[in-house]
């Protein structure tokens, strides 16, 4: 019996070995084809692709912080995880979350790493002196969306709603001026989306997997991007909206039904590709069904909350559609009409790979087999806990794939992917030996960070 285990063990990690080549192959073909693309007909728009990066081997102020975290995190995680009360696990997950997203960032320097981020040309403080009448300034909003028009949108305030730039003219308005506060307030933020996936994680698959889950959540290459971009904290809101509302439907509360439709319509005016979450939040009603079958009014608080922001924005004179279809012609008047659909459709999951890691191909690899399994014979199925994150996961899987084949995320997905990314590496639960593959995983993201300098 013990022999036929090791046999077993030896296989599935064969099995993943080989996930993890083929998430490297696909890497490796996405960088070569990338540069002759780029070099030849000069149509990608990115200095080292698929990755919209440059080549900068350096160091810097963060680099020991960096490698502590990580050390600590590897040799320490797996066990803390298991030992510390689940209350207390949610705090550490978020202070080493919070730890590396800080660390990795400060090592391209406070100004250009953390504070100078969000003030660039493109990006959304460049325009807080515009929304000094913000009802006023909402009305207008899709009239400078497309260019040609009058004063038109930099791209990143065109491509979101206007709850994307409201967020930083907010936080202006009570005082934390200046990129310092912006960059600080989203890697703040963004380390709570993998104590929300904990969460969601305890109420919708069990304890053990959730834990299991929490060094991956922490230790992720994903963290190169979340503190840096406003996208991280994009993905804490949506990461939120789905860990309440796993909460409603197995603890029946009316009140996480409401704060997660809430937040739900918040993530769709952040950014309009988010309104696919809807994938993710469809699976947390299927694995929650009987909690609403037993109370089915939870319903009515999630869909009043979720009505909240959309009512608020129409109000206020914006529209959704309309500005989404303006949208559309502004992204292919710029360089998403020039960047070829056909290299991009694959290299954005080369770019998920690489902002997921390693480890994450391997856990999907288990997860693929655990769906396929669950409903296999009795005697080889895998837990229920296992197919239920399976489940969740691969509904993730499916957004993520939507989000490709639109042809609206050509390139920089390493950064507009960070909400489904979170929710692709609870996959890592299901692996064993946990201590090598998170330390392929803080590998991968310190070479990134002291390799590339990324921006966008």
């Amino acid at each position: 019996m013990i022999r036929f285990r090791h046999r077993d063990l030896d296989r599935d990690l064969r099995r993943d070995l080989y996930a993890v080549l083929a998430a490297a192959l696909l890497v490796t073909a996405a960088v070569l084809a990338g540069r002759h693309i780029q070099d030849t007909r000069h149509t990608l728009f990115v200095h080292w692709p698929p990755l919209f990066a440059d080549w900068d081997p350096h160091l810097g102020p963060g680099t020991p912080a960096a490698l502590a975290v990580a050390a600590a995190t590897v040799a320490y995680g797996p066990a803390l995880a298991v030992r510390l009360s689940f209350r207390a696990l949610l705090a550490a997950a978020w202070a080493t979350a919070l730890a590396w997203i800080f660390s990795l960032a400060w090592i391209d320097g406070w100004q250009r790493g953390i504070a100078g981020r969000l003030t660039t040309a493109n990006e959304y403080l460049r325009v807080i002196g515009r929304f000094h009448d913000i009802p006023a300034t909402l009305r207008d909003f899709t009239h400078h969306i497309v260019d040609g028009t009058p004063a038109p949108w930099p791209a990143h305030i065109a491509g979101h709603p206007p709850a994307a730039t409201l967020t930083f003219v907010l936080l202006d308005r009570t005082g934390l001026h200046g990129g310092g506060w912006a960059g600080m307030f989203v890697i703040v933020t963004g380390a709570t989306g993998c104590v929300a996936v904990l969460v969601a994680l305890r109420a919708l698959a069990d304890e053990k997997l959730a834990r299991r889950a929490a060094p991956f959540l922490v230790l992720a290459p994903a963290a190169v991007w979340q503190g840096v971009s406003a996208d991280g904290y994009f993905a804490a809101v949506a990461a939120w909206s789905v860990a309440l509302l796993a909460l409603a439907v197995t603890r029946r509360s009316l009140w996480c039904a409401a704060a997660s439709g809430l937040l739900f319509g918040l993530t769709c005016y952040l950014s309009y590709g988010l309104a696919l979450f809807a994938l993710t939040g469809a699976a947390v009603l299927v694995l929650g069904r009987s909690g609403l079958r037993q109370r089915p009014v939870l319903l009515l608080p999630l869909l009043a909350g979720l009505a909240v922001f959309p009512v608020v924005f129409a109000l206020a004179g914006f529209n959704w559609w309309q500005a989404y279809h303006l949208l559309v012609t502004r992204y292919y008047q710029g360089v998403g009409g020039t960047r070829p659909y056909g290299y991009w459709v694959w290299a954005n999951l080369a770019c998920t790979a690489v902002i997921t890691g390693p480890a994450t191909a391997a856990g999907l690899r288990r997860t693929t087999a655990a769906l396929l399994r669950g409903r296999g014979p009795r005697t080889t199925r895998p837990a229920a806990a296992h197919v239920r994150l399976a489940f969740l996961v691969t509904a993730t899987v499916l957004a993520l794939l939507t989000a490709d084949l639109s042809g609206m995320s050509k390139a920089e997905t390493e950064r507009i992917w960070l909400p489904f990314a979170l929710w692709l590496l609870p996959a890592c639960a299901l692996l064993p030996r946990p201590r090598a593959w998170l330390t392929a995983q803080a590998a991968l993201a310190l070479l990134l960070n002291h390799l590339l300098f990324t921006g966008w």
